[in-house]
């Protein structure tokens, strides 16, 4: 196992095509909701918990190796919005085309194969973590950074903030961000044995509104 692998993927400048996207904090910006460092933590904390949660249910169970056509199913089950569907269908494809030039294997081959459209971001990058001879919590960690990491990153551009303090917002959630991982792979251990109903399914309903929403609007900053 390498712990390095766990670095390269959660880094920022790995070409897997998030920074086109907001996470949802575009759209939260523009209707005052996130206007300052205490409200974008209420933002990513509740993302962390809801949808950052599902997502890394879904990658740290990728990363055991469990089938991921049937992981993908239950990804489109968990993501109701059409919109945030065809973003998670985008991402896992760039994700995929970065995957699998860094980390070449026949599990990533097989579901590119299986997944001309693109499988989602979360199953990718479980399947990616697995081929950088990753464990599942930290496929799971990856997931859960990745879900809170955006959104700070895209409100630096959106709200003018200072980094410093976009920074610290991670920080703060660090304790959360142990919790979540560590509930995402526990679930993830229990796949094999009583399938995809066992991973978290916690939705944000807010979130859902408004990426239908924001995909309308004619002019934006990020793709979503």
């Amino acid at each position: 196992m390498s712990r390095a692998a766990l670095l390269v993927l959660a880094d920022g400048r790995f070409p897997a095509g998030g920074h086109a996207h907001s996470g949802g904090v575009e759209a939260a910006v523009a209707a005052g909701t996130v206007r300052d460092p205490a409200s974008l933590e209420a933002f990513c904390r509740g993302r962390l918990h809801t949808t950052g949660l599902t997502g890394a249910g879904l990658a740290a169970a990728a990363a055991t190796g469990y089938d991921a056509l049937a992981l993908d199913e239950a990804a489109d089950a968990r993501t109701p919005a059409p919109a945030l569907r065809r973003v998670a269908r985008r991402l896992g494809r760039q994700m995929m085309r970065a995957a699998r030039a860094t980390w070449p294997s026949d599990g990533l081959d097989r579901l590119a194969h299986d997944r001309p459209q693109g499988a989602h971001q979360p199953v990718v990058l479980g399947a990616a973590a697995r081929s950088a001879g990753l464990a599942p919590l930290e496929a799971a960690h990856a997931a859960a950074y990745e879900g809170v990491g955006g959104p700070a990153t895209a409100a630096v551009r959106l709200l003018s903030l200072d980094p410093f303090h976009a920074t610290a917002v991670l920080a703060r959630l660090a304790g959360d961000l142990d919790h979540i991982a560590d509930r995402a792979a526990s679930a993830a251990a229990r796949v094999a044995a009583e399938g995809t109903g066992v991973l978290p399914a916690a939705s944000a309903p807010l979130l859902d509104l408004a990426a239908e929403q924001h995909a309308a609007w004619p002019v934006r900053l990020f793709a979503s």
